[in-house]
């Protein structure tokens, strides 16, 4: 995934911005009330165009980009875990050094291994893609939010809650919400647009955020335009697919991530062998991020099988449908890109995506396909789309 995240990136510094459904439209959530989240900023560093510029070498004409130096910070902030308790997030805001006043763009991360905490926004670590590519995208002119999520930075002690929904959007938007005070508090000139990127998990956790700005925060984090990409959002198809599937899969073991939060957060509290044959069940139990087949007739265990193919099983069924964020209506422009040929994310996920909004009558919602692309060669056309798209507005 690390070879995803910064393949879409270099990508956005080459880009140049160039009838209704019967089901009921969801009900509205209630708009929140607005409390201070921001708890703390600390400056890593300020960063002339030079040094930006040397740090993308390797990429044909991204160092002619650079626009402005830019500040980097580490926030802290209050959000609250699946169980609704308070805790404290980190993220990292990257501030151009400019006179005029600019777009917030909130920046969601792919997936980071428990191995590479340190890679989290946060740290701005030499060679990690915020401290890259994302710095010269910022030089271009934009305020970047980057969430760590719970589980890394501040909130390392806690489990990440690997593609869950709400918590990824809640501890977004709370960044973003950060974000907003910190440059109130620092006098640096913002605007009141707000665009959103984010690939695989963050392509995920982009259009979680979206959807709940636009029922939450619709007064004061209006969506400008969102772009998520190879995000995984029909959770209830992704499932059937998975147990259906007779070719190799190589992202059981992520697969294996997803089951055991669901599990966690949704209190269904199965064994290890309702999920998994053995010896997989008692391998997983010792070590969650173990090495697993890549048939899944081999590691999945038949109660687990027939709980999602019959519908058989109520609290994880619709702890997968809490987590399906395919069919809603948004109102901002969003674009979803997607490889057509991804193994990894399958591209119906953003075809089904499509189709759902259209039915419900959002009228700025694009597909667009990568016509032949897989998870990973699908970055790079993903990035130049979304970047284009968000240009526009």
């Amino acid at each position: 995934m690390a070879k995803a995240r910064l393949v879409w990136l270099y990508a956005a510094l080459l880009a140049t911005p160039a009838c209704k459904s019967n089901a009921p439209d969801p009900v509205s959530a209630t708009p929140v009330t607005e409390t201070n989240v921001l708890t703390g900023s600390t400056l890593i560093g300020e960063y002339s165009t030079a040094t930006l510029a040397g740090r993308v070498q390797g990429v044909p004409l991204a160092g002619a980009l650079v626009k402005y130096p830019i500040r980097v910070y580490r926030l802290t902030y209050h959000t609250h875990t699946p169980d609704g308790q308070e805790t404290t997030a980190s993220g990292a805001v990257l501030v151009p050094v400019a006179t005029t006043a600019l777009p917030l763009l909130s920046y969601q991360h792919g997936t980071l291994a428990p191995s590479s905490e340190g890679q989290a926004p946060s740290y701005y670590a030499s060679g990690s893609d915020v401290w890259s590519v994302v710095s010269v995208l910022a030089s271009t002119g934009y305020v970047v939010s980057a969430p760590d999520y719970l589980g890394y930075g501040a909130s390392k002690a806690l489990p990440h809650p690997y593609e869950h929904a709400a918590s990824l959007a809640s501890t977004s938007a709370d960044m973003l919400r950060a974000a907003r005070e910190f440059c109130q508090q620092q006098s640096v000139l913002v605007n009141q647009k707000n665009f959103l990127l984010g690939y695989s998990e963050g392509g995920y956790a982009t259009m979680a955020l979206h959807k709940l700005l636009e029922e939450k925060y619709a007064a004061t984090l209006p969506v400008t335009a969102s772009a998520p990409g190879a995000g995984a959002y029909h959770k209830t198809a992704f499932a059937r697919y998975i147990l259906q599937a007779t070719q190799p899969l190589s992202f059981l073991s992520s697969y294996v991530w997803v089951l055991r939060t669901y599990d966690r957060i949704y209190a269904l509290n199965r064994p290890f062998s309702f999920y998994y044959q053995e010896p997989y069940a008692t391998q997983l139990q010792a070590d969650p991020f173990s090495e697993v087949p890549s048939q899944q007739s081999q590691l999945f265990a038949t109660p687990f099988r027939q709980a999602v193919l019959n519908d058989s099983d109520v609290a994880l069924k619709a702890a997968l449908v809490d987590n399906d964020i395919y069919d809603w209506k948004p109102t901002a422009p969003l674009a979803l890109f997607h490889g057509t040929a991804d193994d990894y994310v399958p591209f119906f996920n953003s075809q089904d995506a499509y189709d759902a909004m259209q039915k419900r009558g959002a009228t700025q919602v694009e597909l667009h396909p990568i016509q032949g692309g897989n998870h990973f060669s699908s970055a790079t056309a993903y990035t130049l789309g979304a970047y284009a798209f968000i240009s526009k507005y």
